[in-house]
């Protein structure tokens, strides 16, 4: 599975951004996909996920209430990142990531998706 993230970029305090994750290659046994962000000297940190076999949508504490994962139903093959009320803290470089693996699985641990993107990197001026 490949990944490509875009929707990155320069956005002051109080904006919006919309990222976006295309997936391309052997999606179909895909089982979730995720955003995650790291800033600089900080570690990876969950941001927003889902699993496809489930409604429901997970969100880490810091962007809840302010940030929307959507999905596209059936294919598999894109997930995005509405990004509201942005603060300078939300600075990072965001990454997609893919869930393949059968199990029980928990949608905030990165250590659970085997699939990365590269990633885009959002500043957030204040």
């Amino acid at each position: 599975v490949q990944l490509q993230a875009s929707g990155g970029g320069l956005m002051q305090a109080g904006g919006s951004l919309r990222l976006s994750c295309v997936a391309s290659g052997r999606t179909s046994r895909s089982k979730g996909m995720a955003w995650f962000r790291q800033a600089p000297g900080k570690d990876r940190e969950f941001v927003a996920g889902f699993m496809w076999a489930g409604v429901r949508t997970f969100y880490g504490d810091l962007v809840r209430g302010r940030f929307t994962v959507s999905r596209d139903n059936g294919r598999k093959t894109a997930v995005y990142l509405q990004m509201n009320s942005l603060k300078p803290e939300d600075t990072a470089v965001y990454y997609c990531a893919v869930r393949e693996g059968n199990g029980s699985w928990s949608v905030s641990r990165d250590y659970e998706y085997e699939y990365w993107g590269l990633g885009t990197l959002v500043t957030v001026s204040s």
